[in-house]
């Protein structure tokens, strides 16, 4: 297989020094500019393209980020598949802060983003997508193998809410999202899953629990407490992808 790995690099892993031969290309798509410019290199002797979701210095908040162009960039440079990083919140107790998640599932609470390429159809040819299993479940065994392999501490599936942000949940909120079956939130993989989908790229995540949320009364979410957590964590997802990304090939 000649894979080509698009990487979309979330809060804790927007930049970092993940690969050798590196160079930065500019892209321009239907969709409009992307977050950043693809940054090119080479892990384990297999191509990669690195996206920073957020822009490089984080400045595009969630519900601003350009995910079609984005998964559009990354099918123009030819990437075959794309794992994604992102920081999540817990909804349960179980899913501890710093455990790393492998999302099955997601439902969408977003309601003020494009959420399809599809903005018209051909005459005669409606396009809808299937989406009973958005997350890849090739690139799933690939991230749970590694995370095994590597002795982290890690859950094989969850269910990811996306909501909009850039706020977060009430505890109200919080509390229905855990009624309605999630375990984790987050503010852009459904998104970003329901784009790769349309494309036909496989696509899976690698989640990074930072905390609560606002279900627990005695442990509500901070950006601060969020990034501390986030950054301690992004080496363990760059050591996934080093380890994983040479499998695909």
């Amino acid at each position: 297989m000649n894979a080509k790995i698009g990487i979309i690099g979330g809060s804790g892993l927007d930049d970092p020094t993940l690969f050798e031969s590196i160079r930065d290309v500019e892209m321009d798509t239907p969709w409009g500019a992307p977050s950043s410019s693809l940054r090119e290199g080479v892990i384990g002797g297999v191509p990669v393209v690195l996206m920073a979701r957020h822009g490089r210095n984080h400045t595009i908040p969630p519900t601003q980020v350009n995910y079609r162009a984005n998964i559009w960039a990354l099918k123009s440079a030819g990437c075959t598949h794309v794992l994604a990083s992102t920081a999540v919140g817990s909804l349960r107790e179980e899913i501890r802060r710093g455990d790393l998640i492998v999302p099955d599932q997601f439902i969408d609470f977003t309601r003020s983003r494009p959420l399809s390429f599809f903005e018209s159809f051909e005459p005669g040819a409606p396009a809808h997508t299937a989406m009973a299993d958005p997350f890849d479940a090739g690139l799933r065994a690939a991230l749970i193998d590694g995370l095994s392999a590597l002795g982290y501490s890690f859950h094989d599936k969850g269910t990811v809410i996306t909501i909009e942000g850039p706020r977060f949940s009430t505890r109200a909120e919080s509390r229905m999202f855990r009624i309605w079956g999630a375990d984790i939130i987050n503010m852009s993989i459904a998104t970003e899953a329901i784009m790769a989908n349309e494309l036909g790229i496989p696509y899976a995540a690698v989640a990074m629990s930072t905390d609560y949320d606002s279900w627990k009364e005695d442990d509500t979410a901070t950006w601060e407490a969020i990034l501390a957590v986030a950054h301690a964590n992004a080496e363990k997802v760059l050591e996934l992808f080093r380890h994983v990304i040479p499998k695909l090939a």
